[in-house]
């Protein structure tokens, strides 16, 4: 027997999101050895850039030898055990965190802690802030690992800030406020918010208006506000990422001590297997504390080492980050383009790694079974892996996230020819019927055709 702790069900692992990957994992597309496999397109992940680190890498290869100007590091870093990390990384780390914010705010080294990737930074601060039964307000529609992540160790409640698509799910004094008295209701203490900004799975950014919004309620309430801000690189056009660091930066209260961001290198430079995970707060007791906690899930040193090296080029961090924004439009224009050619909108969107795909026509029931029921024929008729809007707490259903990324453009273009078939088919999965459905068909190839000869690099 577990221990009741270990036999909680809040780990979310029954989601349609963690579902969907279930089911690609059993059955992996692959465009020689498995063609009629599921194509992930539940999976963030940014493979755009990668020979841009491996050129780099090529051409410092010292850094993989463990070797400074031609000498061996290997047993400095084979030993550092400090769980406050190499000091040269988090002051590398702070000048690109900040530079992604073209420097309008500075971060000191000093209020960084390392962590196992975002996912160990966001449970570590519910540790710090929450007490079990505690409660943070969330904007929906919002990742799904939240729920494992903020919820499932610490026993911290989520209450949702419902969002609509009636004003493009933009944060409203009144839906924070709300969503407090709902969380009063069930007799919870609010101990804070925390938002996504890039939002996921939205790919908005929040606005000024909006995180002001949030730093008048904070402080007001005298609680706490976690920015989550992975994808802050990923943001490629207009309005530009407002990190909550600018806002707060400006206001005459006190309320500094109370905000914390979060930030990783696992979207940005498309290092998630690195597990580069950092908290940054101006709240020395939550730095000690969190830092003490960051002992269970530390970065090694010869990761931080080859990452310190990376990060001190500033000719490549300025180079990287241009060509990594222009890579991620082109990318996020070919499945806009691609999915209205075939009369599937998106919300409009600037940042990240997906988009939030508007499928409520090709609902059966508008409820969330009929949604559950769409998912499922894409899963396993057309065999694509989306995230349905349900797993995400979207309120209305019909929403998807489409992961666009994470794969090539030959493999996105297979997804949309399947996607075109399903819709001209009426939903059943098995290709276009009838004249008006060849040609719609045909007239999609042709997009791709030219969309092919866009270049990414």
């Amino acid at each position: 027997m577990v221990s009741s702790k270990a036999a909680r069900n809040s780990h979310g692992q029954d989601s349609s999101y963690f579902l969907g990957w279930q089911e690609y994992e059993k059955n992996p597309y692959h465009p020689t050895n498995n063609p009629g496999g599921i194509i992930q397109m539940g999976l963030a992940e940014n493979q755009l850039s990668f020979d841009l680190i491996e050129s780099w890498i090529d051409s410092n290869p010292d850094v993989l030898g463990l070797k400074h100007d031609g000498v061996s590091v290997f047993r400095e870093l084979a030993l550092f055990q400090d769980y406050h990390g190499l000091p040269s990384f988090k002051n590398a780390l702070a000048e690109f965190m900040a530079e992604l914010r073209e420097n309008k705010v500075q971060f000191d080294p000093s209020n960084i802690v390392l962590t196992a990737g975002a996912t160990s930074a966001n449970e570590i601060l519910m540790f710090c802030l929450a007490d079990p039964g505690d409660a943070f307000l969330v904007p929906t529609p919002y990742y799904p690992g939240f729920d494992r992540d903020l919820k499932w160790r610490t026993g911290a409640e989520i209450v949702p800030i419902h969002c609509s698509s009636s004003n493009n799910f933009k944060i409203t004094k009144s839906a924070v406020e709300e969503a407090c008295k709902r969380a009063q209701k069930k007799k919870l203490r609010v101990k804070g918010v925390l938002v996504t900004n890039p939002s996921n799975p939205l790919g908005t950014t929040l606005t000024h208006h909006e995180l002001e919004i949030l730093a008048d309620f904070v402080s007001a309430k005298r609680i706490h506000l976690i920015s989550d801000e992975i994808y802050s690189g990923t943001c490629f056009g207009i309005p530009e990422f407002i990190s909550i660091a600018e806002v707060i930066s400006g206001r005459k209260d006190d309320m500094a001590d109370r905000v914390h961001i979060v930030y990783s290198l696992s979207k940005d430079l498309g290092l998630p297997g690195f597990r580069i995970g950092a908290i940054y707060s101006s709240n020395k007791a939550v730095i000690a504390a969190a830092t003490k906690m960051s002992s269970f899930g530390l970065i090694s040193s010869q990761t931080q080492y080859m990452l310190a090296m990376l990060l001190s080029d500033k000719h490549f961090t300025a180079s990287y980050i241009n060509e990594n924004r222009r890579r991620i439009r082109i990318r996020h224009d070919q499945l806009v383009e691609g999915l209205a050619g075939i009369g599937i909108p998106c919300l409009k969107s600037n940042a990240g790694l997906f988009c939030w795909v508007d499928m409520r026509h090709l609902l059966d029931d508008n409820t969330f079974t009929g949604e559950m029921e769409l998912w499922k024929k894409i899963v396993y008729d057309v065999g694509l892996n989306v995230s349905p809007g349900s797993s995400c707490h979207c309120t209305e259903p019909g929403w998807f996230r489409v992961c666009f990324a994470n794969m090539s453009t030959e493999t996105l273009d297979v997804a949309m020819q399947r996607l075109a078939g399903f819709v001209e088919s009426g939903g059943q999965g098995d290709g276009p019927k009838g004249i008006k459905g060849l040609k719609r068909l045909m007239y999609w190839v042709r997009r791709l055709s030219l969309a092919d000869d866009r270049t990414e690099r």
